[in-house]
């Protein structure tokens, strides 16, 4: 155990920064200076009155654009936009910093994406998981020990940048919560991929137990936040938890296997870069030309690490298959 210790310890340290990052992120989610000014709410208040009841609706109605109705754009979704940015003007104008509004930092529609930039990056990462998934297919035969639990990982990966990228076109309360659980899940199903990989392999009935384990706090976690409580920071803590978890498990497994395996790398150099990217949450400021902020940034930087990953389990499998057929024993 003591050649895993320079691993660890740097991803114990990389915790507190993670620490740091949840306590931003919570507090950046419950302030909200926009909406809360008096020229915000009369102006939301008298565009509703004016324009979002009777023939003047159902004028709007009919002069709003088809795919705008279709992602749920309502008049007072689009009240509350324009007084947004009548807002931003005054607060300019005054020579003052630009606010939130509702947890989020005004951002310029465009056509029905309410955040193009980070909806476009969600687009792109999911491009990029199906292209490597695909790879991953075509490379590695079915017989390899691990390649169901990866085709599995690679669809719970697609549908988490799908809901990412419906919630950065849309934000409603369910893209909102889709958002968020389906991230989750990934992070879960990483935890049970390293299990599979690291143990489950000797030991199947020990992956089963996490996998059951993982199925319950994926449970009890959606059941909390959807009947109990959404608590955004009870969120962002639970997935600091496991992300770390996550993060620990495969450096120790990547350390103890840096003699053995040629490209352990591969895991190693994504697991950091995964943890270190989500730190340019930390360089949060109003967005570039109102489109592009530090999240958008964030999703941009990590389109690349899929084919690197990829790479690692497209390694991976190939050693497994190979060394399963030489009756090796797998480490």
């Amino acid at each position: 155990m003591a050649s895993v210790a320079p691993f660890c310890t740097s991803a114990r340290a990389s915790a507190a920064v993670a620490v740091a990052l949840l306590l931003v992120s919570v507090s950046m989610v419950e302030t909200s200076q926009g909406d809360k000014e008096p020229v915000y709410r009369d102006c939301v208040k008298n565009c509703v009155r004016t324009n979002c009841t009777g023939v003047r609706l159902r004028g709007f109605q009919s002069a709003q654009p088809q795919y705008m109705a279709l992602t749920g754009w309502t008049c007072r979704d689009d009240c509350r936009y324009q007084c947004m940015w009548t807002t931003v003007g005054l607060y300019e104008a005054e020579g003052y910093q630009v606010p939130q509004f509702h947890g989020k930092w005004p951002f310029a529609r465009f056509l029905c994406f309410e955040e193009p930039a980070s909806a476009l990056a969600s687009l792109l990462n999911g491009l990029a998981c199906l292209l490597m998934m695909l790879r991953y297919r075509s490379t590695v035969p079915r017989q390899s020990p691990m390649y169901h639990t990866i085709n599995a990982f690679s669809l719970v990966s697609l549908n988490a940048w799908f809901w990412s990228t419906v919630f950065h076109t849309r934000d409603t309360f369910l893209t909102e919560k889709m958002d968020y659980f389906c991230a989750t899940a990934v992070i879960l199903y990483s935890i049970y991929l390293c299990c599979v990989r690291t143990l489950g392999l000797r030991r199947p009935g020990l992956s089963s137990i996490v996998g059951v384990l993982l199925i319950l706090a994926f449970t009890f976690h959606v059941s909390y936040l959807t009947f109990v409580s959404f608590d955004y920071g009870y969120n962002m803590a639970a997935n600091v938890t496991i992300g770390m978890v996550n993060l620990l498990w495969w450096l120790c497994w990547c350390w103890m296997n840096r003699r053995t395996l040629p490209y352990w790398w591969k895991c190693g150099l994504v697991v950091l870069l995964l943890h270190g990217l989500a730190l340019l949450e930390l360089l949060d400021f109003p967005p570039l030309l109102w489109i592009l902020d530090a999240h958008a940034i964030w999703h941009l930087s990590t389109v690349p690490v899929h084919f690197l990953f990829y790479s690692f389990l497209i390694d991976d499998s190939l050693y497994l298959l190979n060394t399963e057929k030489l009756g090796v024993k797998v480490e």
